[in-house]
């Protein structure tokens, strides 16, 4: 599956991945399962676990995607190559917007540009999150954790952090009851 995933390649899908991404790193998920799984350097499956190994490690998420892919195709060296190749397209856009910003801020062109990229970062967004829940979703009681936290969350202001830690503390409570009925 690897075999035809070189360190160039690594590096340019998730450099394209970094300068093609706006709206954050969940946002670059469908750029990223289309570039890796229409070369079958991962499955699907494969696809959607990074997804949740990547969300529950500290750090950004578009980072800690590319570093878990790199590392599942070449080893350490694939996980540094694809970080860099994330991280630098974003670095030097960032500091040309910085160093230029303040010159156009007020320029009603890029006013109208920003208005117009935000909606489609939304879409973005909204994309793998659909996915994700669809396919993370398989049974009533996880349809029911993944609406509590949602409403948690998006109204009553928790911090995901205590939504995590909760979560947690559930599902490995749960695991140790059900290992005690079966023995």
């Amino acid at each position: 599956m690897s075999g035809q995933a070189t360190l160039w390649k690594l590096f340019g899908v998730f450099a394209k991945v970094g300068t093609f991404t706006i709206g954050g790193g969940y946002a670059m998920l469908p750029l990223v399962e289309e570039e890796l799984v229409k070369r079958g350097w991962i499955s699907e499956a494969d696809f959607e676990d990074l997804i949740v190994l990547a969300q529950s490690a500290p750090g950004l998420l578009a980072v800690n995607m590319a570093i878990f892919t790199g590392h599942k195709i070449k080893g350490l060296r694939g996980s540094i190559v694809s970080a860099l190749g994330a991280v630098l397209p974003s670095l030097v856009i960032i500091l040309l917007i910085a160093m230029f910003f303040t010159e156009f801020r007020e320029n009603g062109i890029v006013q109208r540009i920003f208005q117009g990229i935000r909606p489609a970062a939304v879409a973005l967004i909204l994309v793998p999150a659909i996915r994700l829940a669809k396919s993370g979703c398989k049974s009533w009681w996880t349809a029911l954790i993944a609406l509590a936290s949602l409403l948690g969350v998006a109204f009553l202001r928790v911090s995901p952090v205590w939504i995590i830690l909760v979560t947690l503390c559930v599902a490995v409570s749960v695991s140790l009851i059900l290992q005690k009925k079966q023995r």
